[in-house]
């Protein structure tokens, strides 16, 4: 099992090339990059000084031909499209993201600004997707086509219909517009930082209740569904219906025998939920205005800013390739039938 993972981290590399080689392409061939809108930036300013005084070549190409040469060699795209990917990897190897085309800050130190607050979403939802919907689809497996059943499955069916990001929008229309229960956005308050210990610990839970609720729903009602079904199918198995036969009490057959082969698929799911601990959910974010990975990467998707949307997807990438081999572990601890050979 050792050589198994050994190979299996050895595999990161390759992949980790292949993910950033295609993004890294296709960002050079994107049109709107920051060349484009230091051009459109540069049109509006004549527009607005010139008038109807400007000409018709100025409003078109505002920049000569040395200006934007200059501008390709300051953003590196003078060079050839492999060229470019292995200076930028030589960097990434040193521990240097590159400077944001937008606003000339480094990458780096824009990401760990908001590793936090990712951090801090992202173990909160993980803890309470697994510690909401195991039990939860146990007890609906238990209570199968009961009253409880079938009032939490419409709940279920209704948070799987409706994606995370539209369900912030309706509760910030709700609860925040409407009653004004909750805050519209933000992570905290304006005067956080002049509370008490307790006041601050309120203030942020008030605040990311809706948040939080908004990242559950997708996750929940899989997971919840996921766990239910698949220990159905363990309860209807032989070996569950011979052990009680032979006078095993149901409730041993359930958590003794059938929980345990029920919990493997789960565990597949965990290294997919591991990606989002610190990459965030874009849309989520951009919904209550908190500034974390997720409102950074879409920012950064919408404004071009390719240094950025390089430094959040090389760090999602790493995330995720590791969180299937940690998947692959949680597999092989709950059944102990899998050998990696």
């Amino acid at each position: 099992m050792t050589a198994y993972f050994i190979r299996r981290f050895l595999l990161i590399v390759p992949t980790f090339l292949g993910i950033t080689i295609l993004i890294f392409v296709i960002t050079r061939f994107v049109p709107g990059g920051p060349i484009e809108r230091i051009i459109a930036q540069a049109q509006q300013q004549a527009l607005e000084g010139g008038g109807a005084a400007v000409s018709e070549t100025v409003q078109r190409q505002p920049l000569s031909d040395d200006q934007i040469d200059l501008l390709k060699k300051y953003y590196g795209f003078d060079k050839p499209v492999f060229v470019s990917y292995l200076s930028w990897l030589g960097k990434l190897v040193r521990g240097d993201l590159g400077i944001s085309t937008r606003y000339y800050d480094p990458v780096w130190e824009m990401i760990r600004e908001r590793i936090p607050i990712s951090l801090y979403f992202g173990l909160l939802t993980l803890i309470a997707t697994y510690g909401v919907c195991i039990p939860l689809g146990i007890a609906k497996a238990i209570r199968h086509k009961s009253a409880f059943d079938d009032a939490s499955s419409v709940l279920v069916f209704v948070g799987y219909a409706i994606p995370g990001w539209v369900a912030g929008i309706l509760m910030i229309l709700v609860f925040a517009s409407h009653w004004e229960i909750f805050p519209l956005g933000e992570l905290v308050s304006e005067n956080f930082d002049t509370m008490s210990f307790w006041e601050k610990t309120i203030d942020l839970a008030w605040h990311s209740l809706l948040p939080l609720t908004a990242y559950l729903i997708g996750a929940f009602s899989f997971m919840t569904f996921l766990m239910k079904n698949t220990l159905m199918d363990n309860l209807a198995a032989d070996y569950v219906r011979t052990a009680m036969a032979k006078g095993l009490t149901f409730r041993r057959a359930v958590f003794g025998h059938a929980l345990r082969n029920s919990l493997i698929p789960v565990a597949t799911t965990f290294g997919n939920n591991i990606s989002v601990i610190l990459s965030g959910s874009f849309l989520v974010e951009k919904v209550f205005n908190i500034d974390g990975m997720g409102l950074l990467g879409y920012e950064s998707v919408v404004e071009r800013d390719y240094p950025v949307v390089m430094g959040v997807l090389a760090i999602s990438s790493v995330l995720f390739l590791v969180g299937n081999i940690l998947s692959d572990m949680c597999v092989a601890a709950v059944d102990p039938r899998v050998k990696f050979e």
